[in-house]
């Protein structure tokens, strides 16, 4: 595949996943569509492993790296499929945009890596701006539960967050598709027994839209997303992976108001712009290496 064709479908798939999360949970329930979106995602990796004959390590590294990635996958979905229901799919992307600010945080102080620098710190600063703009925004709105929400995928983003941080203190190098498929099978359990104490039934129908979105979710959003993303990670250069993370949540709030009839608050918009604006700066040295050449 072509790393411009790669790069464009990780955009299209990131900006369009908050979407079909609201989706799939209609007529479903948010924990059978999260249960069955892993579920699909699981024999679509093992399908891989088996035709692209790629090995599943058992090592110890490999072993605790899917621990890592199966407890953060269950923490970070569960939360986000939950906070789902109360709040615009554009402003799950947006507030999945804080993740780099967090996991740079997170890694100064678990890791001792120089996150704390000037422009990074004031990278956090800006979206901690952004992110009491939207949270007094949907505070406000009336039922409370729209700040529940937010505060749903805010844990969302700790726990994915701190998953990274510990996968890459563990630094295995086992293949990407591995390590997907590692993770989904130890989150799966964790899956099913979430949907059974939340629900616990089988939807006997379910809309047509939704069936599709669980699908979509399953084939691209957690599995091909991912190994699409590994793969522009080794071939594109980091100012431009990182341009990744400040599209997607602008397209998917025009998706959110085009495809689903979303209202976005004007407060909504200025802390999305404060979000994104902190990641700008807080990506800024890598940034910089992609704007020097249109400089000069």
């Amino acid at each position: 595949m072509s790393i411009p064709a790669a790069y464009i479908a990780v955009i299209l798939i990131w900006s369009t996943t908050p979407l079909a999360i609201q989706w799939s949970s209609l007529g479903a329930g948010f924990s059978f569509a999260v249960m069955a979106r892993m579920a699909i995602g699981l024999v679509l990796a093992g399908v891989l492993l088996m035709v692209w004959r790629v090995g599943l390590p058992l090592h110890r590294k490999a072993r605790m790296s899917y621990l890592a990635g199966g407890l953060g996958l269950f923490g970070a979905m569960l939360c986000t499929y939950w906070g789902a229901q109360y709040i615009s799919s554009g402003l799950v992307s947006v507030l999945f945009g804080l993740a780099p600010l967090v996991t740079s945080l997170l890694a100064a102080l678990w890791l001792g890596e120089r996150a704390l620098e000037p422009f990074k710190v004031a990278g956090m600063v800006l979206g901690l701006l952004g992110l009491l703009l939207v949270f007094a925004t949907q505070a406000a709105a009336g039922s409370g539960h729209e700040a529940y929400g937010v505060v749903a995928l805010l844990l969302a983003v700790l726990v994915y967050s701190s998953s990274l941080v510990w996968l890459k203190r563990i630094g295995d190098d086992s293949p990407p598709l591995s390590t997907t498929a590692g993770t989904l099978a130890v989150a799966m359990p964790l899956f099913i027994a979430a949907w059974w104490l939340a629900d616990g039934h089988v939807p006997t129908a379910m809309p047509l839209r939704t069936s599709a979105a669980i699908v979509y979710l399953g084939v691209f959003g957690s599995v091909l997303g991912f190994a699409l993303y590994y793969y522009i990670i080794k071939h594109v250069e980091a100012g431009k992976v990182a341009l990744i993370t400040l599209v997607t949540p602008v397209l998917a709030l025009f998706l959110g108001a085009w495809l689903n009839g979303e209202v976005v608050p004007l407060r909504v918009w200025l802390g999305a712009g404060c979000i994104l604006l902190g990641l700008s700066v807080h990506q800024w040295k890598n940034l910089s290496g992609v704007l020097a050449p249109v400089r000069t």
